[in-house]
């Protein structure tokens, strides 16, 4: 039998989504219907019959709902495509059907709601008015650099005198929590190494140590906050044991000869601070340039206002909360926890999702609209750049690439990045110095 064909009519729901009311006449029904029935026919065994001689009438008392769900989905699935291709609706996922079943000598009659592909033409992109800030290297930048190394070659050692905890302190300390007079697992450890002051307990956990000495144990009441990550003790109140078992203090090396040898690239101090302001430019200069990138992207967005498909956002979403989990097992948390605190992230990506999907899809119309286009020239030199910034082989990396099935992403990315750079060119850009009120090098 060839293609079903349906009657349609379309609804706009919005510019994103339409419903089908798609109509097939009973003779087309009747056919499939019979169809159907023949097929299974063939192999259905009914006690009294051979296989194949089964009448219709006896079929239809045993399989009734069998050939007609078998009928309907052969109907709606060759309407609807056909319709979808006729009508030229360009369609992001499956169809939502909502059917009544057939009828006898009636005509099927069905909706298919659908998201599509939003529809719009971008403007207002050449010309955007934005700031580009101007930032210079100072001494002190250098110096709060080379005080982060002198932290990261700083020593602990266990105190001496029998005084109690102070802030900046590192403890070793066993502690057990209770929620509701029950002891909590999550809420249990010992050996566990803390920095009085660094704030990631509970609030006021920290604060209760200070003055404790070594070899002392006190009990401690917190109040869990609201959003507490875990539910079950999300706005709770808790009580800890805790024992202290040795307090240490953080020692830092002198900026001296003996600093420098922990480097073999540097003879003296000066050649180090030199090294670190080369750093320091580098990364305000990827700083500067991300900021930029990020400022135009806010402007095109507001120039752009358009619907997109629900099914966009949801996808990003499950990608963000999928690589929050990730992240989370990395840094070594339980995989069932990582999943578990991960599920809870999903109304909080919600509008970063929605901000990266308009913005996608804007930047790969305005490429489409300007012709700009990534070639194999393109993603070659993209490739050796990662290769040598991963201290990898080329090919290797290439055939990584092709295997995995990623190369497809990476034009994704190499299109944005030229279809940026072109924004960029074409922006009013207005440069400016701005104070520096934050520690150089953070993100």
């Amino acid at each position: 039998m060839g293609q079903i064909e349906a009657e349609v009519s379309i609804e706009d729901i919005s510019s994103v989504k339409k419903k089908m009311l798609l109509e097939i006449s009973w003779a087309d029904v009747k056919k499939e219907l019979d169809k159907a029935y023949r097929v299974i026919g063939k192999k259905a065994k009914v006690k009294g019959f051979r296989p194949g001689k089964t009448p219709r009438k006896v079929l239809e008392m045993y399989y009734k709902n069998q050939a007609e769900e078998e009928a309907v989905s052969t109907l709606v699935g060759e309407s609807y495509a056909d319709a979808v291709k006729k009508n030229k609706i360009s369609v992001v996922d499956n169809p939502v059907i909502d059917q009544k079943g057939i009828e006898v000598n009636k005509n099927f009659e069905y909706t298919a709601t659908v998201e599509i592909e939003p529809v719009f033409e971008p403007k207002d992109y050449a010309g955007l008015e934005v700031e580009k800030e101007e930032y210079e290297v100072k001494g002190e930048d250098v110096e709060t650099r080379l005080e982060q190394l002198r932290q990261m070659y700083s020593a602990f050692e266990s105190i001496e005198d029998n005084r109690g905890i102070i802030e900046g302190d590192f403890v070793n300390i066993d502690f057990e929590g209770k929620v509701d007079g029950k002891t909590s697992k999550e809420l249990t450890s010992k050996n566990y190494t803390l920095e009085i002051g660094s704030k990631i307990f509970v609030p006021g956990f920290e604060d209760q140590l200070i003055g404790v000495n070594k070899g002392e144990s006190k009990e401690i009441e917190v109040r869990f906050p609201d959003d507490y990550p875990s539910k079950d003790v999300a706005g709770k109140d808790g009580i800890f044991s805790v024992s202290v078992n040795d307090i240490k203090e953080k020692r830092l090396p002198d900026l001296d000869e003996n600093f420098i040898k922990n480097f073999d690239a540097y003879d003296k101090l000066e050649d180090l601070k030199k090294d670190i302001r080369e750093s320091l430019i580098k990364e305000n200069e990827t700083r500067i340039n991300t900021d930029l990138k990020n400022m135009i992207i806010d402007r095109l967005l507001e120039n752009n206002e358009f619907e997109i498909p629900s099914v966009f956002v949801n996808r990003q979403i499950n990608y963000m909360v999928l690589d929050a989990r990730q992240r989370m097992i990395n840094n070594g948390m339980n995989p069932e926890k990582a999943a578990e605190i991960s599920s809870n992230l999903h109304d909080r990506f919600e509008s970063e999702a929605k901000k990266m999907v308009k913005t996608s899809l804007l930047i790969h119309k305005i490429a489409e609209k300007e012709s700009i286009t990534v070639d194999e020239k393109d993603i070659e030199v993209k490739l050796r750049e990662l290769a040598r910034k991963l201290a990898q082989d080329y090919e290797s990396m290439k055939a990584s690439y092709e295997t995995n099935n990623i190369k497809e992403h990476l034009k994704h990315e190499i299109l944005e990045q030229k279809t940026l750079d072109f924004l960029e060119g074409k922006s009013d850009i207005k440069n400016v110095k701005k104070s520096n009120n934050k520690k150089t090098g953070e993100e």
